[in-house]
């Protein structure tokens, strides 16, 4: 518990400033492990919207892991297959992802899966309560303070929070961010705003994403070839909103009024509308700017729109955090890096945050790692947030495609500290991989992954002693692995691999693996 209290603060070891997704999740992985977390949120209740709305498999395993997989599935639906139009003419489809080609990471989960996120923070909400955790509403969060034992976080009103650890999920505004004073890098990726609203509508299928390209000469015939093809620029995109793409010099100077997409939700009756306005100051989001919109724009009649739930407008922009972290103060999620919604990245690699910090959190304030072992967090999600940045906006300007990388099963940290071989590489999978979900004997290997501790992977060689808590699976090698040993982290990636015990045992110390493993994990020793 921290240090440094008043009589009048709460004290809790980690508190996360916001309760999106981001601050949800690692309130999970915290709680399960028996770390005392305290999330806090400015708003009265869980935010309301569609916002992001579609996770890559690697977020699907992460939320298997984190025990809201059957939740998610159930709350949600596979991603529609984009249909064009013209002047109320159907002119092909748009198929909106690549589809998973041989070889790529083994996974159980191959295309992308959409739940609106009012629902995804609702889930994630009732298992952080199911496992012990809270949410403070009403809490703005103004100001924080640190000292060598412990932060203080302020608020607007009420009693300050004393922790060991804060971390900062209160996204793109982020008001801890500003108040550490650490500034965000980036570029304005589409200077024309875009308006996002959950809508009803009547008299449209919902069988199809429906992509109304930006009126003007020669539209129709570009999207119309394109349709089956899917070569042309996608009007209606895949990203957290749906891509808002950039008009082009001829959109601005010529006219046209811009694309406008509207993507049936999954598991409710409303529809996403997103609408991009060139050289316009800002959009109309009552129901009558609406209405006025898909009259203009698409074949339906503007009363067809019959409800008008939650909006927003923004102009897509791409920036990075300077730092991840400030002493005892961690930025995740779109407090650390702010994406074009084009592909669907930026939720995605938020959880992904979340889920990397979790782990290093509770082993240091267990006591089982040194607290160097937080730095690892900025070195190894920086880099992949500005890899992530670069492919979102690529993507945004038509320079890349929805493929193997906005999946997300490809990335690794080989590059990091943590990364360590010892000697001979075996097999295909290096420390820092993800570990892929392959068979062992009849099961997945995700399966006797799951659970907040290290695992041991001895294939084909004996299992040397290990430290008590870290599991042990024995089996023989299968592809993509080779014979040797493979320590994996809890998140789920090697940490060590290679042949000597010994450089096992001095890595296993270095990082706490075994220890503060929480009581959700599945504690034996696995034979296979």
């Amino acid at each position: 518990m921290a240090t440094g209290a008043t009589p009048t603060d709460v004290v809790t070891d980690v508190v996360i400033v916001g309760a999106g997704p981001t601050g949800l999740a690692l309130g999970i992985d915290l709680a399960r492990r028996g770390v005392d977390a305290l999330v806090v949120e400015r708003g009265a209740e869980l935010a309301p919207g569609s916002r992001g709305k579609g996770f890559q498999p690697r977020t699907m395993e992460v939320f298997e892991d984190l025990g809201v997989l059957d939740a998610v599935l159930a709350a949600g639906g596979t991603y529609p297959v984009g249909m064009v139009w013209r002047d109320g003419r159907q002119l092909g489809e748009h198929r909106m992802f690549d589809p998973a080609e041989d070889g790529e990471p083994h996974s159980r989960f191959t295309v992308p899966w959409m739940v609106p996120q009012w629902r995804t923070t609702r889930i994630l909400h009732a298992r952080l309560t199911e496992l012990g955790g809270r949410v403070a509403f009403g809490r703005e969060a103004v100001v924080v303070d640190q000292d060598a034992d412990g932060v203080t976080v302020r608020f607007a009103s009420g009693a300050p929070v004393r922790a060991r650890y804060a971390v900062a999920a209160d996204g793109g505004r982020s008001a801890l961010r500003r108040a550490l004073g650490i500034g965000m890098t980036g570029e304005t990726v589409d200077p024309d705003p875009i308006l996002v609203a959950d809508v009803r509508v009547e008299g449209l299928s919902r069988e199809f994403w429906h992509l109304f390209p930006p009126g003007g000469a020669g539209d129709a015939g570009e999207a119309g070839e394109a349709g089956e093809a899917g070569e042309a620029r996608d009007p209606g995109g895949s990203g957290d909103l749906g891509d808002p793409g950039g008009p082009g010099e001829a959109d601005r100077s010529g006219g046209r009024r811009g694309f406008l997409a509207i993507c049936p939700l999954a598991g409710t009756e409303d529809f996403q509308l997103v609408a991009q306005f060139p050289g316009a100051d800002g959009p109309d989001p009552s129901l009558e700017g609406v209405r006025k919109v898909v009259g203009e724009r698409t074949h339906l009649a503007p009363e067809s729109v019959t409800a008008v739930g939650w909006s927003s407008d923004f102009r897509p922009r791409a920036a990075l955090a300077d730092r991840f972290r400030a002493g005892r103060v961690f930025l995740a999620g779109d407090a650390a890096h702010v994406h074009s919604p084009a592909g669907g990245q930026g939720l995605n690699t938020s959880v992904q945050d979340a889920y990397n910090l979790g782990w290093k959190l509770a082993a240091v304030l267990t006591g089982a790692a040194p607290e160097a072992l937080l730095d690892t967090y900025e070195e190894e999600r920086r880099p992949v947030a500005a890899h992530i940045l670069a492919l979102s906006t690529a993507i945004h300007r038509d320079q890349a495609r929805r493929g193997a990388a906005t999946r997300q099963l490809g990335l690794g940290y080989r590059e990091s500290s943590l990364a360590v071989t010892d000697g001979e590489t075996p097999g295909e999978v290096r420390a820092g991989d993800r570990v892929p979900d392959v068979q062992v004997d009849g099961a997945r290997l995700h399966a006797s992954l799951a659970g907040p501790r290290w695992t041991l992977l001895a294939m084909g060689t004996p299992a040397p002693r290990t430290p008590e808590g870290v599991r042990v699976l024995s089996c023989q090698p299968v592809e993509p692995f080779g014979t040797g040993l493979y320590l994996v982290r809890p998140d789920g990636y090697v940490g060590w691999t290679g042949t000597d015990p010994e450089g096992l045992a001095a890595y296993a110390a270095r990082v706490g693996a075994g220890a503060g493993a929480g009581t959700q994990g599945r504690p034996g020793t696995a034979t296979r």
